[in-house]
């Protein structure tokens, strides 16, 4: 068992990686060198790398993909996809195909809101917390006035300040309920700073307000916090055609696939288990170009799932419906994206993946990342509902398991020409290469 160790944080890398090394690891050379190995050999960039989070030892990959062809609003886009996962790549460039000749995807902004909240507790009648509301609420926006100049310039700011009444919920409970513009930042940052500055002001004029008032019990703030869940921060991506425009799929007719489409997302509507796993499917193509971006996939998973359980049941985040002759797949997801700031600035891949797209502004891409999630969900359903996903995901996972077991050059490229007309499983590779 490894022993503790006091003052770790304030040790150079290289003492960070020989403690960890000598007190985890059986070879301590071999566990040193590995991470050496995945270390940037440009010092500089490195110590770019190593700057971004806390106790840094080395860097851990993951690949980058490019799906193309993607039409979204009739301009042609190639998204950058950061994932492990096989198939995920694949399937988004199939979508892409798929729907390059019948329209592309629309999209739109349903929305830009954020929200950010001041929580606090006031032992007093609800009445009288209100009216002390409406009589400071003056001084909170021109106490918080100067932090909002820039954004304000930049079309964003403060758009709205109310008291929330939560007694009902939890005793003497009420928030102070922002919403917030933040244009192409993501706008943590400066959404939890203004937070702060309005419950400094709450806690100074509760003070003053007692002089003159019957609120003579203290109000006590418990925290100043964003909130990741940003239901009135939606992009609608769609995908539409006539019927017969379909394509015929494992023997089903156009009119056959389009109601079996219908008829799957119409089950994770309906059935948790199958939303849960619906929504997954969504998210590989969400997170992919989130992380490809430089954006915070906890932040938009959280707000995703909770606004796929918004009614009180969780169901899928897509739709799909037939409207007279014209098969209909949609999509609306909260995203709370940024262009600007962070590692959008910071990292050069994510630079590299945003002149890729063309240098979106945060509302482009959340519709981008909209077309990604829809795009996926597409592919996922599709094969569902035809071929299976087996089929295509273990074909897309052959060097995974031919990797796995240690393949060379030749037996790979045998392997792969083989499977083209045999099913994939871990064992049949296995054999396969046992008798080639």
């Amino acid at each position: 068992m490894a022993s503790s160790i006091s003052g770790f944080s304030k040790l150079s890398k290289a003492e960070k990686i020989k403690w960890i090394t000598q007190n985890h690891f059986d070879q301590p050379q071999e566990a040193s060198t590995l991470l050496a190995t995945y270390c940037h050999p440009d010092a500089a960039r490195q110590e770019k790398h190593d700057e971004f989070i806390e106790n840094t030892l080395s860097n851990f990959y993951l690949p980058l993909g490019v799906a193309p062809n993607f039409l979204i609003n009739n301009k042609q886009y190639t998204l950058p996809m950061v994932i492990e996962e096989s198939s995920v790549v694949a399937a988004a460039g199939k979508s892409a195909k798929y729907w390059a000749n019948k329209g592309g995807f629309h999209t739109q902004i349903l929305g830009t809101e954020k929200v950010g909240q001041v929580h606090f507790i006031c032992p007093e009648d609800p009445k009288k917390v209100t009216d002390f509301f409406e009589h400071i609420k003056p001084k909170l926006l021109e106490g918080c006035a100067p932090m909002l100049e820039r954004m304000e310039k930049r079309g964003g700011g403060l758009l709205s300040l109310q008291l929330i009444d939560k007694t009902a919920a939890m005793a003497d409970y009420y928030q102070l309920h922002a919403t917030f513009d933040t244009r192409d930042a993501m706008g943590a940052n400066f959404i939890n700073s203004v937070l702060e500055r309005l419950a400094e002001i709450l806690r100074q004029v509760a003070n003053e307000y007692a002089k003159f008032s019957h609120i003579d019990k203290p109000i006590e703030v418990v925290m100043s916090i964003l909130s990741n869940y940003v239901p009135n921060c939606i992009a609608r991506a769609k995908v539409s055609c006539p019927i017969n425009q379909l394509e015929e799929e494992e023997g089903l007719s156009a009119t056959a696939f389009a109601k079996k489409m219908v008829q799957a997302v119409q089950i994770a509507q309906v059935e948790p288990y199958r939303a849960v796993t619906h929504n997954k499917g969504i998210m590989n193509g969400v997170d992919a170009v989130v992380l490809a971006t430089g954006n915070d996939f906890r932040a938009i998973e959280a707000a995703v799932h909770a606004y796929a359980a918004k009614d009180g049941q969780y169901r899928s985040l897509s739709t799909a419906f037939i409207d007279g002759d014209q098969f209909v797949f949609q999509l609306d997801l909260p995203l709370a994206l940024g262009t600007v700031g962070g590692l959008t600035q910071l990292h050069p891949l994510v630079q590299w993946n945003l002149e890729l797209l063309g240098y979106p502004s945060a509302e482009e891409l959340m519709q981008i990342i909209a077309v990604a999630g829809l795009a996926q969900n597409f592919a996922a359903v599709r094969s569902l509902v035809t071929s299976g996903i087996q089929k295509g995901h273990m074909k897309m996972h052959l060097l995974n398991i031919l990797n796995q077991l240690g393949a060379k050059g030749t037996e790979k490229e045998a392997a792969i020409a083989y499977f083209k007309t045999h099913k994939v499983s871990h064992a049949a590779v296995q054999d396969f290469l046992a008798k080639a």
